[in-house]
Formats: structure tokens, sequence, C-alpha cells
């Protein structure tokens, strides 16, 4: 069996020191062996531009991922956070993967919601599926607008993954249908971590920009049943017992399997 914890809380915009606080806070004793973190929860979400993205942003020698990465080390868990990555010029709406061994692994968001596309570069990472160095569980990752696509997750179940970690900021409901979904159609563990609270900006004309998040923070089973789940607006560490074993036969009667079923030869649009 496996500990797995989704972590949610209320980043304050534009305050790495004080996010970075409030994780250590959260996670300080937590046992368990794979922690999942909100999308850009060490800066917060409202970015307005490219400009203030890449100053908000840190690559891998950032304070901010070697934060999380010491945390990995000392719980002996796989922490999978979003933050935002500096690469060079560039700044991606990025996911560590920080692991209990000091190594780590980052995910860039692929498919970028609304705004983002005015601060971010589309990820250019690919999907990717993590072993998991002390437990017997491949973790992969997706980046809350991946949710609507349904390549995303079906992509990573096919690398293999167990469990999908899906860093998020939502702020629709439409997720709640979909992302069942997902954890059916692949039988997969699915694991949302969203945020919490309002952040309000003001825009060039003196408008003003508010975005509230909804929290309900989830872990979905193989058959998109809810295992455990978050309040809309509660700092919450949630933790439950999953095995990934259960995952990895995708039959679900004598006859079908949900992957060997598969007639891609039939979806082709030519």
């Amino acid at each position: 069996m496996v500990n797995l914890s989704i972590v949610q809380f209320t980043p304050v915009w534009g305050d790495k020191p004080q996010n970075l606080h409030q994780i250590t806070t959260l996670l300080k004793d937590l046992k368990a062996d794979i922690i999942v973190l909100p999308e850009l929860c060490t800066t917060g979400y409202s970015f307005l531009n490219q400009e203030e993205a890449l100053i908000a942003s840190e690559d891998e020698t950032g304070e901010g991922v070697k934060r999380l990465r010491r945390l990995a080390v000392e719980l002996q868990a796989m922490i999978v956070a979003g933050f935002a990555e500096k690469d060079g010029d560039k700044t991606y709406n990025s996911a560590l993967v920080a692991l209990p061994d000091n190594t780590f692994k980052i995910y860039r968001k692929t498919h970028l919601f609304y705004k983002e596309k005015l601060c971010f570069e589309p990820g250019d990472s690919g999907f990717f599926v993590v072993d998991h160095p002390l437990v017997d569980c491949k973790v992969g990752i997706m980046v809350c607008n991946d949710w609507r696509y349904p390549e995303a997750a079906r992509s990573l179940a096919l690398l293999g993954a167990d469990v999908i970690a899906c860093p998020s900021n939502l702020v629709s409901t439409l997720w709640g249908v979909g992302m069942p979904a997902r954890a059916l159609e692949n039988k997969v563990y699915l694991a949302i971590t969203n945020r919490c609270g309002t952040e309000k900006r003001i825009l060039e004309d003196d408008s003003e920009q508010t975005l509230t998040f909804n929290g309900g923070s989830v872990v979905y089973d193989f058959n998109g049943a809810q295992l455990v789940q978050a309040g809309k607006n509660e700092d919450a560490v949630l933790t439950v017992q999953i095995d990934p074993h259960l995952t990895r036969n995708k039959s679900f009667n004598a006859y079908n399997n949900l992957f060997t079923d598969r007639r891609p030869d039939m979806y082709s649009l030519d």
C-alpha cells in the first residue's frame, strides 16, 4: 500500500517566502509516500504578463526548488508541486517532482488556460511517468487545464502511470465532471490539488481582475469514485492509502480490456 497526500492551502500572490513557510508548516511531520501540492503554489497564480511571470520565476537552483527538494529528502516522500519555472528568457507553468533520493524532474504544462498564454510558454517537456524510488508506484504528471484533453491522461496511462498527480488552480466546477472520467477511462488513481482564496489584480485600464479558486482537492480511485475530498475554503492535508497494483490489469470483464481493445487504426482522421 502507498500513502498518498493532497495538500490544499491559499498561497499569497507574489510572496514566495510566505508561501514556502506555509508549505513547510503544512508538511511538518507528514507521513506519506507521495505528496501533491497546488499549481503555482510558491508564487500565486494571477500574473498579468510575461514580464511579471519571468521576474517571479526560478530555475532549478532557485530557493523554492531547493526547499521542496530538501523537504522531499527530509520526509522521504515524492513531492509534486507547481511553480513558475525560468529557462533563460522563457517562463513555464511547471510542476516539480522532487524525489526522496534528492533527484528531481520537471513537467511543463502542455495546455495553457486563458490568459496564461500571455505569461507562459507552451510546455515542451512532453508527458512522462516517474518511478517512485522507495515504493512500487509509477506517477504521471499533468497540470490543471491538461485535464480537459483526454489525450493527456491517456498518454500517461499508456506510459504505465498508476497515479496521475494534477496540481491545479481551478476556478470552474466542470472539472468535477471530467476528472473522475479521466480516472475511470484509464483505470488510474487521480490526485487533484486545488487552492483556495481570491486574487485581485488591477489591470492597465484600472479595471479589476478577480479570480476565486474553489478548493475541493480530491483523490479519485481507478473507477472514478471519490476517496477523500477537502472543503472549498480550508487549508487541509488529506491522506489516503492506495494500492497501485490494482490499476495494472486494464480488464473490466472477461472479454474487455481498456488498452488491448483500443483500435488506433480506426481513430485516424485521414
